[in-house]
């Protein structure tokens, strides 16, 4: 079963920047679309960016709220995702996680995430 390792996450002033890194287990995972969701307390899980299979320009998706602000990227030697972060808002505080979409459900079980805090 594939897992995923978030990391890269932090503490940034509001108009700053975060890279965010997501390392998968899996052999096929160039295979495979890659998202980033994420969950703010009180909040269900949201979906951020999703970049689809087939090397490093397979097509994106964003949630409206982070378009033209967040960039989502994968290196397949790696079988890393990145998800770039920049012009944060306070409103982007959540703990970020990353998993494979299949359908309506998932790939991988959710790992740790990694914590992002905007300060206003």
């Amino acid at each position: 079963q594939v897992q995923f390792v978030e990391s890269g996450g932090g503490l940034v002033q509001a108009g700053g920047s975060l890279r965010l890194s997501c390392a998968a287990s899996s052999s096929t995972f160039s295979m495979n679309a890659i998202g980033w969701y994420r969950q703010a307390p009180g909040n269900g899980r949201e979906m951020v960016a999703v970049i689809s299979s087939g090397g490093s320009g397979g097509s994106t998706n964003y949630a409206d709220s982070v378009k033209g602000r967040f960039t989502i990227s994968r290196d397949n030697a790696k079988n890393t995702v990145y998800l770039q972060m920049n012009s944060l808002k306070p409103e982007d505080t959540a703990v970020y996680y990353c998993n494979s979409p299949n359908g309506l459900r998932f790939r991988g079980p959710w790992g740790q995430g990694t914590q992002v805090t905007v300060s206003s």
